[in-house]
């Protein structure tokens, strides 16, 4: 069996960190921090990280997280999370869909709505989306739930326009 590894020392003393671990706001950092302070008042590594309640090892990999980073090798390291479901380029490419507006004879509809946005989706990048995640998506993307005013397919805009300069004809 090998020697102990070594502390520094150079740091802080047993009771500054202690006073470090009662104003940390991590209770996995503040764990750390109290085994190494007991095991630099002579405790050994066993007793140490058992009052701590924690491994031996993982006191072990804290005191060479610690020898090489110093304090702020006792917190955690960021955690790279879940890899968002469409890609930067694919997130451009929705964002112009969706302010171009659906084509009525190729995709149906009218306005886009979030099932059918799934389905353009589904079929421009081959990928599954529910709305309720689209829906976190096009939020991220700075886009509200607010839809244009509804337009039927068979509208006539001459008739629109007609009755808007001038009114119901009287009869």
């Amino acid at each position: 069996m090998g020697a102990a590894l070594e502390i520094r020392t150079d740091l802080a003393c047993p009771a500054r960190l202690r006073a470090l671990a009662r104003r940390e706001r991590s209770p996995r950092t503040a764990t750390r921090m109290l085994a190494i302070a007991s095991a630099l008042e002579g405790k050994s590594r066993a007793e140490a990280a058992r009052l701590a309640g924690m491994e031996r090892q993982a006191l072990r990999d804290a005191v060479v997280r610690y020898n090489a980073e110093g304090l702020e090798g006792l917190r955690d390291r960021p955690k790279p999370g879940r890899r968002p479901a469409l890609t930067e380029a694919e997130q451009a490419v929705l964002l112009a869909a969706v302010f171009h507006g659906p084509d009525r004879a190729r995709h149906g509809c009218v306005d886009w709505t979030l099932p059918a946005l799934c389905r353009w989706i589904e079929d421009r990048f081959d990928k599954r989306l529910r709305p309720a995640s689209l829906s976190r998506i096009l939020r991220r993307l700075d886009l509200s739930r607010q839809k244009t005013r509804p337009l039927h397919p068979l509208a006539d805009e001459g008739a629109k326009a007609a009755f808007a300069k001038r009114g119901c004809p009287l009869r």
